[in-house]
């Protein structure tokens, strides 16, 4: 694995920074996402022969953790070319690739993912939306929420869990299910989260799709699940360094500019190194996502899992860590709207939470990494 980015990884890097830095943190999210589509930055992960840049999660990260930084993050990033774009282009048949890889590259069309139950929480084999066969038809009934941007999405991609044939047992698998269908509801949930893309809560009432909604195949549902999970962590992974950077990066001027008995405030050590350790902090976690990012897309789906829940894990801490420490440096300036830093407060803690918690990760690395016997 490289451990310096390439050149054109730079220059990735600086060629987002400047986009987001003429949208800025009063960035309008139509917009941004328009321009980011037509310079390539939205589809830079999927197949060239589809209209993408044939790169792969390690870019597409690059895209989002600039954007943050210059804090005008794109949360559907995460969801649209991440998880939908990557499980479509690995695994979707040739008509599901044409009519949706195109679109989703060039920013003209989105798609949401609808995984999270209200009694499952992060325990995906506690997921209670069923898919049954009619026919040829399938028809798909249940719950989902924490659902983001179903609002803007053309479709959702669901998961559900079809019965095994042979052992009886219920098995996760894909659907698109496009937003006008028949049965498919929405309910806007009210956040204290700051964020321009809203979340929901989805209602299945026997919504009835043709066969060919169904992604990949009906009896690889948990490799093609987690090979949309693992971009997942990655990206809230980057969405979470761009932010932290963002914040750091106004209290880094603030305690250069604020002066107090005519020294500068972060002439004092106090100041000083927690700003520091803030900067290791991320600058360790994104080591952690680009080694993700780097195992994921060279394939190695068993190894990038461990590395994409360390990363996340990491990101998630040193987000939550850099925003406090920024809004504590700026003092009663950082609860301001002037500012801007105390609305992520809260935005912050959304990479500790979603889209799996910091608890559970240390679940999986304690059985899966240790070998440490499970409580439950």
């Amino acid at each position: 694995m490289p451990t310096i980015e390439t050149e054109e990884h730079k220059s990735l890097r600086q060629a987002v920074a400047a986009l987001g830095k003429r949208h800025g943190r009063d960035y309008d999210r139509e917009q941004l996402w328009s321009e980011a589509a037509k310079l390539g930055y939205l589809g830079v992960n999927l197949p060239e022969e589809y209209g993408g840049g044939g790169g792969g999660i390690a870019e597409l990260s690059i895209v989002l953790e600039e954007l943050g930084a210059a804090g005008a993050p794109l949360l559907m990033m995460i969801v649209s070319p991440a998880i939908c774009g990557t499980v479509i282009a690995r695994f979707g048949t040739e008509s599901q690739k044409q009519e949706w890889l195109p679109a989703l590259a060039d920013g003209t069309r989105t798609m949401a993912f609808g995984i999270t139950e209200p009694d499952a929480g992060s325990n995906s084999h506690r997921i209670s939306t069923t898919a049954r066969r009619d026919g040829v038809d399938w028809l798909l009934s249940g719950r989902k929420v924490f659902v983001s941007g179903v609002d803007i999405a053309d479709a959702t991609l669901i998961v559900g869990r079809t019965e095994d044939s042979r052992t009886g047992r219920l098995k996760p698998c894909l659907f698109i299910v496009p937003r006008d269908a028949p049965g498919f509801g929405r309910r806007h949930i009210e956040m204290e989260l700051n964020a321009q893309e809203k979340q929901f809560e989805l209602t299945l009432d026997d919504v009835r799709l043709p066969a060919e909604a169904l992604v990949g195949d009906e009896d690889a549902g948990l490799l093609q699940l987690f090979a949309g999970l693992n971009p997942e962590r990655i990206m809230t992974a980057a969405f979470a360094i761009g932010m932290g950077r963002y914040a750091l990066s106004q209290a880094i001027t603030y305690a250069k500019d604020r002066t107090v008995w005519n020294t500068p405030i972060g002439a004092h050590q106090a100041i000083a190194h927690p700003l520091a350790q803030a900067h290791i902090d991320l600058e360790l976690a994104r080591l952690m996502m680009q080694k993700a990012a780097y195992l994921y897309d060279e394939g190695d789906d068993v190894a990038a899992g461990e590395a994409a829940n360390m990363a996340k894990y990491a990101a998630g801490e040193a987000c939550v860590k850099a925003v406090d420490q920024a809004v504590h440096t700026l003092g009663g300036n950082g609860l301001t709207r002037e500012f801007g830093i105390a609305s992520l407060i809260t935005a912050a803690r959304v990479a500790r939470i979603a889209p799996v918690s910091r608890e559970m990760i240390l679940n999986y690395v304690s059985h899966q990494t240790l070998g440490l016997p499970k409580s439950y």
